[in-house]
Parts: structure tokens; C-alpha cells; sequence
């Protein structure tokens, strides 16, 4: 997973599938993120091949800290099959989302670092 990191941004990058070790993955970012005072967490998932309910479960759960902490997570890059479990489940009500990272980009800035997190 990437973490890039900007001055009061982040944007994670999952990669391959978020089940139930890729959202496992996932929900321990928001422990590291929630004490940091960032404005947005971008979640691009245009990496992201499946997402299953445990996925979804820890999307929710980082909207959910995000709100919690006044942070806003924004989701952008949905392929087709992930935007469709979206809109099934109708989490594409509760969630913002970008058709992309770069209708998005020039709201947050430009990157400042790269950290690759295994």
C-alpha cells in the first residue's frame, strides 16, 4: 500500500484485493492517520481489483475516524466492479467520490513525499 503524504493531505493506495487482509491493512492506517491533523484522507482505489464486505467494513470504519477527528475522506479511481458494489450497497451515498485522483488533485496540492508501507 502507498501513503503519500502532503502538507495537510494523505492519500493511501491500496493495492490488489481489500478483503479481509487488504481492509485489515487498511483499518490499521486509521489508528496511524487519526492523531495526525490532516483535512482529507484521498482513498485512490483505482488499484483495487475486489472489495469484499470486509473491505466496505474498513472504508466505513475510516469514515467513520475521519469524521470523528473533523478529517474528510474522499475516494476517487472506482473501477467498474468496485463502483457497482458501491451503489448495490449504497455506500456511494455516503461516501465522496472522484472519478479519478486527478479531478481531485488540484484541490489538495501537490505531493511532498512518497512512503511505501508494506
Amino acid at each position: 500500500m502507498a501513503l503519500i503524504e502532503r502538507h495537510e493531505e494523505v492519500v493511501l493506495q491500496p493495492q490488489g484485493r481489500l478483503d479481509a487482509v487488504g481492509g485489515a491493512a487498511l483499518h490499521q492506517q486509521w489508528a496511524t492517520l487519526a492523531p495526525r491533523q490532516y483535512k482529507a484522507w484521498i482513498i485512490d482505489l483505482s488499484r483495487v481489483e475486489f472489495i469484499d464486505s470486509s473491505g466496505l467494513v474498513s472504508l466505513v470504519s475510516g469514515l467513520k475516524v475521519a469524521t470523528h477527528t473533523g478529517t474528510q475522506l474522499v475516494l476517487c479511481g472506482l473501477r467498474p466492479s468496485t463502483r457497482l458494489v458501491f451503489e448495490i450497497t449504497q455506500l456511494d451515498q455516503a461516501f465522496s467520490i472522484f472519478e479519478n485522483y486527478e479531478a481531485i488533485e488540484d484541490a489538495f496540492g501537490r505531493v511532498q513525499e512518497v512512503l511505501q508501507i508494506a
